[in-house]
């Protein structure tokens, strides 16, 4: 991934669509492993008054992305192919914090962790990611 990227990213140069809906911003991306935070609040409500299940999913689904993508070689990008969430507890209001790790990166397939813990640094969620490397061909217009 270009270095430059993820710089802007983190100096709020450059903010991913997505990250400006939800609200959550990169803190810090190295070698498979990313950092993002939230403040989540009553904009992101389901109707029973807790943070929606999707946004804490697309919170640890960004921080997973970031975190594969900081591996990605020259030529190289990827796409999800799988994504699961365990939801542990309700997250009310406050500030989140997903922290995300590859835990394998093969040469087609990787993988990812990804907790995503309260402002009292209790966990309320945990999201495994599998990946694919995509090159030539594949990698066109991603």
């Amino acid at each position: 991934m270009d270095p430059s990227l993820t710089r802007r990213i983190k100096s709020g140069d450059l903010m991913p669509p997505a990250a400006a809906l939800v609200g959550f911003r990169m803190l810090s991306c190295e070698k498979g492993e990313s950092l993002f935070e939230m403040k989540a609040g009553t904009k992101h409500h389901n109707p029973m008054g807790t943070v929606h299940g999707g946004i804490l999913c697309t919170l640890a689904d960004s921080a997973m992305g970031m975190a594969f993508a900081s591996t990605l070689e020259d030529g190289e990008t990827f796409t999800t192919l799988e994504l699961k969430i365990n939801y542990l507890r309700p997250v009310f209001e406050g500030i989140l914090v997903a922290k995300a790790k590859v835990v394998h990166r093969g040469r087609t397939v990787g993988m990812v962790e990804c907790d995503v813990a309260d402002d009292g640094g209790r966990l309320v969620a945990r999201a495994v990611s599998t990946c694919s490397v995509l090159r030539g061909e594949t990698a066109k217009g991603r």
